[in-house]
């Protein structure tokens, strides 16, 4: 990073503690663990039982880690399609990102506007002047340089379909997959099953009535997750001699109008390619109300609304709208991470205390650290 994050040793030897098994006795034996999901919640939950000892199996349904720290290419540069930015308030996460260095680079977008329903600047500023950080060249760039240490023991491309006994030790669990072109797998020999991924797919997996595990299934009932409709566009026409880039001077914005929340200003962003664009975020009850509709319906209205808050109404050389159904947390769990010693099940995921980036990794960490 070209700004050093720096963490208070206090917490750095907490942390050393906490990796080394503790028991009345000896250590315990290595265990092998099942880790559903792959976003930052997923890799810092392995991470962690892998540094204590343990053997994970890590699996993920995209092609790559990610989650919603998700990054798309196109022809004309990438887009952050999920996670926009992350903050860093506690000393745990800010230690982590000293082992990833050159990784993350601080974004000038601490400067974002407040913006009317009229696109209008109602506010030159967010109250906090937090830093805000990204990764390079893209959000999934942090997330895939943490999980490169796990190796093979990341499974993409890969779905996990149900939990259930396995069959030759009653005592552990075994997972059914379905891969590419549909194939069937099933993994066995699992100590524990740690599952870090949005709500609903929680809750498919605990089965009907939480069949695997009622505590956690009762705990996870009232988390409510908004939806979250985004418009990525892009103007090559912009890079011109004499025009650095189209509409605002601002780079990044939260905005009251009805259909539009956040905008940014991909090509702003530290390691990005030049070609102007942008990314929109649809606000929650926009999102929830239009949920059902075509990604071209959304599209045109979302470019709309663009165009009424920036003022920029060039046709864009490239447009793509894309719906994530588990967005933004309205309703969390309430603790950092769930556990079933009974059931051998555990939860994590940003859901559980908030939605920022920083509790993914706490949430991931924290379960890590109970179940050793």
């Amino acid at each position: 990073m070209s700004t050093r994050v720096t963490a208070k040793k206090p917490a750095k030897a907490a942390a050393d503690r906490h990796r080394t098994p503790a028991g009345p006795g000896q250590p315990r034996s290595p265990r092998h663990f099942a880790v559903v999901g792959a976003g930052i919640a997923g890799v810092a939950c392995a991470r962690t039982l892998v540094q204590a000892g343990h053997k994970v199996t890590l699996f993920e349904r995209s092609d790559a880690a990610g989650g919603r720290m998700a990054s798309v290419d196109t022809a004309f540069g990438r887009f952050d399609s999920g996670a926009q930015y992350f903050t860093v308030r506690d000393p745990r996460f800010a230690l982590a990102l000293e082992n990833a260095p050159g990784v993350c680079k601080r974004w000038s977008a601490n400067l974002v506007r407040v913006l009317d329903a009229h696109g209008r600047v109602a506010e030159a500023a967010l109250p906090s002047l937090e830093p805000h950080w990204v990764a390079q060249p893209g959000m999934d760039s942090l997330v895939a340089r943490w999980a490169a240490p796990l190796g093979e023991s990341l499974v993409t491309g890969t779905r996990v379909t149900q939990i259930e006994p396995d069959a030759l030790d009653a005592k552990r669990w075994q997972l059914r997959t379905s891969g590419a072109d549909d194939s069937q797998h099933v993994y066995s020999g699992f100590d524990a099953v740690l599952l870090a991924v949005p709500p609903a797919g929680a809750r498919a997996l605990l089965g009907d009535g939480g069949k695997l595990s009622a505590t956690l299934a009762r705990r996870i009932e009232p988390v409510t997750i908004a939806p979250c409709w985004t418009l990525m566009i892009a103007y090559p026409q912009a890079n011109q001699p004499d025009m650095s880039h189209l509409g605002p001077q601002w780079n990044a914005a939260r905005s009251t109008h009805h259909r539009v929340a956040w905008l940014a200003r991909e090509s702003s962003k530290p390691g990005r390619e030049p070609i102007e664009r942008w990314t929109l975020q649809a606000s929650a009850a926009w999102s929830q109300e239009h949920l059902r509709d075509a990604p071209s319906r959304v599209e045109a209205k979302l470019l709309r609304a663009f165009a009424e808050i920036t003022g920029i109404h060039a046709t864009p050389a490239h447009a793509q709208a894309i719906c994530w159904n588990e967005a933004q947390t309205q309703v969390p769990v309430g603790t950092a991470h769930l556990w079933d010693a009974k059931a051998r099940i555990g939860i994590a995921g940003d859901w559980c205390t908030g939605h920022r980036v920083e509790d993914a990794f706490l949430s991931g960490l924290s379960l890590a650290l109970d179940v050793l």
